[in-house]
This record gives C-alpha cells, structure tokens and sequence, in this order.
C-alpha cells in the first residue's frame, strides 16, 4: 500500500503506549493496531485531527505518501 502510517514511530517519540493514545483519541486498542498495521481503508478527519491534537503533531507526520 503506497500509504504508509507512522503513528508508532510518534507514539515512540513520546513514549507514549498504544492504551494510553487509544483513550486519549477516543478509539479502542484495537482500531488504533489496524490503524499502525496499514490495514485501515480510510480514516475520519476527526479521527486525524484527535490523534494530531493528542501527539501535538502534523497529518503528514502520521501519514506518508511511498510509490509503489
């Protein structure tokens, strides 16, 4: 998938847990792993704009456009 998604690498920046970003974006665990696994089809702007206000971050941050 030429979409790749970083939240890992932000939540590592943090040290922050996936339980703890999860409660704090308002998603279960187990979306925001579907999410970090690439799997996700689409994400909500809203969701976006939760995680960016939570890691005090970019959209492009999270997200990143690869060529195949």
């Amino acid at each position: 998938m030429p979409i790749i998604v970083r939240i890992d690498v932000e939540l590592a920046k943090r040290k922050m847990s996936v339980g703890e970003f999860a409660e704090k974006v308002g998603l279960t665990p187990a979306n925001i792993a579907v999410l970090k696994n690439g799997r996700a089809k689409a994400v909500r702007f809203s969701t976006l704009e939760s995680m960016c206000r939570v890691l005090e971050c970019q959209p492009g941050d999270l997200l990143e456009f690869v060529e195949d």
